[in-house]
């Protein structure tokens, strides 16, 4: 296996990467990864994209604009139009790369990029498969019940703050933690301690680079965001969707209705027994789990074409 430093424009941004490949001279099959909230490139994905390569695939994992090692501003902004748009020059970029077979691209993603990849199944059809992992289906909703009633107002309130201040000076917004151990104190997008201690974990192991922040204006944008709108338009796509049992994060209930809503046969779904969103992470045993049948689905549907 071979890992390779790589960059790529999107949208005029210098976005970077690494592509893996496996050890071999014949053109190979490729599968996009990114992350979800604030995610840089060393959380969770190199296991995947191992895993992937290992099948005899190669992988692409990059930062998107405004996080990590890519170019951007403002940083930590999270746009899922702008992110959706990182995803489809990653698959230009491989479309262009020696030993990649460009018939052959598939797309991952896990949590926020777990939705994304289901948008890329409606609408591009250079993607021949996706895994759809944990995703967040509808902004709106998820967020009214992770914050409660007297939760959303203070969002509310916080949007609506950032938005004065944006206006009279656009160089001035507000950032908001990515998750907090003390939510009934803090106001934080995802308000779960184990999502603040898990990821404060990981930061310091594998991931120095993640910032536990985003732009006020991030949260604004994923109310609006709404995967249901495309998924009646995954007709031939191949969709798997791995959720986890009872997850009260982006909420298994939502991604199994998306689910079902699929109108293509090609897809499969598969529920984690005694996992939760945050063990995805924390946990190895449970991480291998879920890339086995990722590398399973991929296998199927891009090798043996």
């Amino acid at each position: 296996m071979r890992r390779e430093d790589v960059e790529f424009s999107s949208d005029g941004v210098t976005v970077r990467g690494w592509l893996y490949r496996p050890d071999t001279d014949e053109d190979v099959p490729a599968v996009v990864l990114a992350g979800g909230w604030c995610y840089v490139r060393e959380l969770v994905m190199p296991y995947y994209a191992e895993a992937f390569v290992n099948a005899g695939m190669a992988a692409l994992v990059f930062d998107y604009r405004n996080l990590g090692v890519s170019d951007g501003t403002p940083r930590q902004h999270l746009d899922p139009k702008q992110q959706i748009r990182d995803y489809q020059n990653a698959l230009s970029f491989l479309e262009r790369t020696d030993g990649i077979d460009n018939d052959r691209l598939g797309a991952w993603g896990i949590s926020y990029s777990g939705g994304h990849v289901m948008i890329l199944a409606a609408t591009d059809p250079r993607v021949k498969a996706i895994v759809s992992q944990i995703p967040v289906i509808d902004g709106y909703r998820n967020m009214r019940r992770i914050h409660g009633t007297m939760g959303y107002r203070k969002l509310w309130d916080a949007i609506l703050e950032d938005r004065k201040l944006r206006y009279d000076d656009p160089e001035q917004r507000l950032h908001i933690p990515h998750a907090s151990e003390n939510p009934e104190e803090e106001l934080s997008s995802w308000p779960f301690p184990e999502t603040k201690t898990t990821f404060a974990a990981l930061q310091v192991t594998e991931a120095p680079l993640y910032q536990n922040s985003s732009t006020m204006e991030s949260v604004d944008l994923l109310l609006d965001y709404d995967v249901n709108y495309f998924v009646p338009r995954i007709l031939d796509t191949p969709s798997m969707m791995i959720v986890a049992e009872g997850d009260d994060l982006t909420l298994w209930d939502l991604e199994i209705e998306s689910f079902n809503d699929i109108p293509t046969p090609k897809k499969e779904l598969v529920v984690l027994p005694h996992t939760s969103h945050m063990t995805l992470y924390s946990d190895q045993s449970k991480l291998a789990v879920a890339a086995e049948h990722a590398s399973r689905w991929f296998t199927q549907h891009l090798l043996t074409k």
